[in-house]
């Protein structure tokens, strides 16, 4: 499985960015698909998680109301759609997989990592 994230950029704050991750390889609606963020000197983690058939989502408690996760299962693609964003949401955002499981709730349940696409958000 290879994950192609893309969307990131530099914006101002309570801007909006739509974050996409492609994948290639096995059936993309049989794992489960995961958004994480690293900030410079903090460790990575889990912002958005969302299930097999999009049925279960989850939101850290950060975003909840400013972001949504989202797939699209015919186009092999998960999204991150984030509006009213804040200079604290500045990081590298990585794409994640499960197949197993079917589902990301932890960085140990992470497969397959995409290779990062960098927010930064301007007071």
């Amino acid at each position: 499985v290879q994950l192609q994230a893309s969307g990131g950029g530099l914006v101002q704050g309570g801007g909006s960015l739509r974050l996409s991750c492609t994948a290639s390889g096995r059936s993309f609606s049989t794992y489960g698909m995961a958004w994480f963020r690293q900030a410079p000197g903090k460790r990575r983690e889990l912002v958005a998680s969302i299930s097999r058939n999009g049925a279960t989502k989850y939101h850290v408690d950060s975003v909840k109301g400013r972001f949504t996760i989202s797939r699209d299962n015919a186009k092999n693609t998960v999204f991150l759609q984030m509006n009213s964003l804040k200079p604290e949401d500045t990081a590298v955002y990585y794409c994640a997989s499960n197949y197993r499981l079917g589902y990301v709730a932890s960085y140990s349940q992470v497969d397959y990592w995409g290779q990062g696409t960098q927010v930064t958000v301007s007071a």
